[in-house]
């Protein structure tokens, strides 16, 4: 027994003394996210502010048209009218790839140059041309844009605004994707990049960087429930006072009663981080996919869309600028979903990660309009949830049915902090044997999240865990108050014992160096006359 003792004594102290310092960054840029967190980004807001309206008076090209032009080799799985370049033009995307025809003369778009693109740069940023400069042409990603790999080429611009703005645009799209300033970089640096040891270099490896999110992150679990058990196994019983049971003294004392009463959050806290990765098979699991098609009644026939007549628009849009199009087919209708903005600056806030850990499709969109192709009338009511089930049923008849339901709010697994996602929501939920919950927005027709049984334990071993993710706690400030009671009391215990690690790592330091050289007594030699 008592050797044991010591196995884990010393296994927990000296992997504590090599892991401590990244445990005690993990907590402290922990708290940091809870305010700052995020990487840079081009909020859907902004961009639909910033990008240029579309003049409907020159669009003298149909939809079906200008996709004969494009000339693609599939039927596009996306159509939109945008302004490029001050022209209004057709997108189609097919895969990752893309196609831009221009509205008014049906010419395909090709790769835009360096100064057109820094025409772009400046209309965005509502700048003039000679406060924007070219500072890179991208072929691969940096800190700022891991994860849009499929987007480049891109090109960089420094923004004069006095806010080091940078902002980067496709050559080949002609939009912008990132924008950062010198204060959301600060900010990513001191919470997110290294939370989640997002380094460039780092994170372009992919699978290194996935093995030490993993064996880090697993080996602070084990720390952790090594210091519970000695917190229990060393605990003196059958003392008078729960002060005279603790056996230790000075720092290791508090380290001692920060860890018993820190010790579960800290433990579940890093496990819940490894969820995180996903690493085993089981938080892989998947729910029952719906065809695309089940829902939209068949492929997107842009043949079916009429010539824009710029007067009927212009009584549909009622004063509001038209920014953007999507062609899109519902229950067999077309039908147009317009982006407009009717006022500047509008945000919904900082974009919630979600990982939940399924993936949520789908945000309000406040100044959407959803018009029909063949009356150009809006669209008011939502689809039936009865419509909705009858198309999935059809489309997954091998899967049965338990219950569907329209909700009005949130539920425990489709949820947003800031009331992100659309609401309300059909909720189909299955008795099939992966037992998916299945959620369709009844407004866009389409599916925004497929949740399997497993799926919806790890929601709670993920997010329950790790960001507190508990209804009664949704309300602010009361989960900031217990969040940061907890992560200052996690950091309290990690801080202590990286105190007293690198304490001991001195002194074993210093007891290596050697002392002067000492003469022995009776050995003192004269020097020679």
């Amino acid at each position: 027994m008592k050797l044991l003792r010591k196995v884990l004594i010393l296994t927990h102290r000296y992997l504590g003394i090599v892991f401590s310092a990244l445990i005690v960054m993990w907590f402290v840029t922990g708290i940091t996210m809870m305010y700052v967190g995020g990487m840079p980004r081009l909020t859907p807001e902004l961009r639909l502010e910033r990008i240029a309206p579309v003049d409907v008076s020159q669009v003298r090209v149909t939809p079906g048209e200008a996709e004969a032009r494009a000339e693609l080799s599939d039927p596009p799985s996306r159509a939109t009218l945008l302004s490029v370049v001050g022209r209004p033009a057709y997108r189609f995307s097919v895969g990752r790839d893309s196609v831009t025809v221009f509205a008014d003369t049906g010419e395909v778009a090709d790769e835009l140059t360096i100064a057109q693109t820094g025409d772009v740069a400046a209309r965005f940023m509502r700048v003039p041309m000679d406060k924007v400069r070219h500072v890179a042409t991208l072929e691969e990603t940096d800190q700022w844009t891991l994860g849009l790999g499929r987007v480049v080429p891109l090109h960089k611009f420094a923004i004069d605004d006095g806010e080091g703005s940078e902002l980067y645009v496709s050559p080949v799209t002609g939009d912008a994707v990132m924008l950062t300033t010198a204060k959301t970089r600060a900010f990513a640096w001191i919470s997110t990049i290294p939370h989640w040891l997002y380094f460039e270099g780092l994170r372009e490896n992919q699978p290194l960087w996935y093995r030490i999110v993993v064996w880090t992150s697993g080996i602070a679990t084990v720390i952790g429930v090594l210091g519970l058990i000695l917190g229990i196994t060393q605990y003196r019983r059958g003392r008078s006072t729960w002060a005279g049971a603790i056996p230790y003294g000075g720092w290791l004392r508090w380290h001692y009663i920060t860890g018993i009463v820190f010790g579960v959050f800290t433990v579940t806290w890093a496990f819940s981080g490894l969820l995180s990765m996903e690493p085993f098979e089981w938080t892989n699991a998947e729910g029952i996919a719906v065809p695309r098609q089940a829902l939209s009644g068949g492929r997107l026939e842009l043949a079916s869309y009429p010539s824009m007549d710029a007067s009927a628009w212009n009584r549909v849009l009622d004063g509001a600028a038209l920014k953007e199009v999507e062609f899109v087919r519902m229950q067999g209708e077309h039908y147009y979903v317009v982006r407009r903005t009717v006022e500047d600056g509008r945000d919904l806030g900082k974009r919630e990660r979600l990982h939940q850990p399924y993936p949520v499709n789908g945000r309000v969109g406040p100044d959407r309009l959803i018009v029909a192709a063949a009356t150009l009338q809006p669209r008011s009511d939502p689809f039936t949830a009865d419509s909705i089930v009858e198309r999935v049923r059809a489309a997954v008849p091998d899967a049965a049915i338990a219950d569907y339901q329209l909700l009005t709010e949130y539920d425990s697994y489709y949820y947003s902090r800031n009331r992100q996602t659309p609401l309300p929501v059909v909720r189909i939920r299955f008795a099939d044997p992966t037992g998916t919950w299945l959620y369709i927005d009844p407004e866009m027709n389409q599916v925004l999240a497929s949740i399997p049984r497993l799926a919806r334990v790890e929601r709670w071993l993920y997010n329950g865990l790790h960001s507190l993710d508990v209804g009664y706690l949704y309300s602010r400030p009361l989960w900031d108050v217990v969040m940061l009671v907890l992560l200052i009391g996690g950091l309290a215990s990690s801080a202590i014992g990286l105190y007293l690690g690198m304490k001991r790592v001195l002194r074993a330091a210093v007891r290596k160096i050697p002392g002067p050289a000492t003469v022995p007594a009776g050995d003192v030699s004269l020097p020679a006359r």
